[in-house]
């Protein structure tokens, strides 16, 4: 399947926009009262809170990643169609 040029871009700038949005999220979360036992930031222990929140972080940025490394390959091979495979030789006689 070869997606369209503009599709392709799509893929791209949606793993753009995670990379863009997830950090800082990552950063409101970690400063968040409730991400930390002692209800003070990065003083006690991790919550759930924390841990809820890392783990989605972790699978939004690796979905992104993997939609912008599919974008990327797919703008290449709108780019540089390949060409239709070489027939078969023919047989060697024996």
């Amino acid at each position: 399947m070869v997606l369209s040029r503009g599709w392709s871009l799509f893929l791209v700038a949606v793993g753009v926009w995670t990379w863009a949005i997830w950090p800082r999220f990552a950063v409101a979360i970690w400063n968040d009262e409730r991400a930390w036992s002692a209800g003070a930031v990065g003083e006690g222990s991790p919550t759930g809170f924390l841990w809820v929140h890392a783990l989605l972080i972790a699978a939004s940025l690796a979905i992104g990643t993997m939609v912008g490394v599919l974008g990327i390959r797919a703008y290449r091979a709108a780019r540089h169609p390949s060409s239709p495979p070489s027939p078969a030789p023919p047989p060697s006689p024996r």
